[in-house]
């Protein structure tokens, strides 16, 4: 993996525009879906910590041709107490930010964990685009991010429900990635 850094602004910036006018399309097309299904679930993660799943986002089926598995961690600036539950709330808003990415297929919103951070668990077409997502998201992060939160781990060919059902796939991966917040460990839902 590369040395974690966000874009230069006027790439990462262009990406996250051609992004969301892409999204109006698929959402206006009604390719963006909502399940269910997952939310309400605990995940846990190697560090000790966990986080429920509040939301997913998938875009058609939700599965990619050459799937990897994207994780992205930060910690807001200035929310405490009740503004998680508004930010929860207000991130609906964000879809536009992230759905019209080339190769996004789709998303696990998981609320702050017992360090106050929020991940994204993402099942992405394309290892590549999965890092040019994360890098150009950074930019959007870091407006509103804890200097020194935002990091990402891609998973190349492993599909992201295939990760939580069996954690030990990602044995050997991402080594350089320490510590685990990014992994998930066994014992999740």
């Amino acid at each position: 993996m590369s040395e974690q850094r966000p874009l230069a602004p006027p790439e990462a910036w262009r990406a996250v525009a051609g992004c969301f006018l892409a999204s109006w399309m698929l959402l206006a097309r009604r390719r963006v879906h909502l399940p269910r299904d997952r939310v309400g679930t605990r995940i846990r993660f190697a560090d000790g910590t966990s986080a429920r799943v509040y939301r997913e986002t998938r875009l058609g089926s939700g599965l990619a041709k050459d799937p990897c598995t994207l994780v992205v961690v930060f910690r807001l600036r200035l929310i405490r107490g009740p503004g998680h539950a508004l930010f929860r709330a207000e991130s609906l808003l964000n879809t536009p930010l992230f759905v019209g990415f080339p190769g996004f297929a789709s998303k696990l919103w998981l609320a702050h964990d017992e360090d106050g951070r929020y991940r994204g668990l993402y099942e992405w077409d394309d290892p590549q685009r999965a890092e040019h997502y994360a890098r150009s998201l950074w930019r959007v992060l870091a407006l509103v991010s804890v200097p020194g939160s935002i990091g990402y781990t891609v998973l190349p060919r492993l599909r992201r429900d295939d990760v939580l059902a069996d954690p030990g796939l990602v044995e050997g991966a991402a080594r350089d990635q320490a510590p685990d917040w990014w992994r998930v460990a066994v014992g999740t839902r």
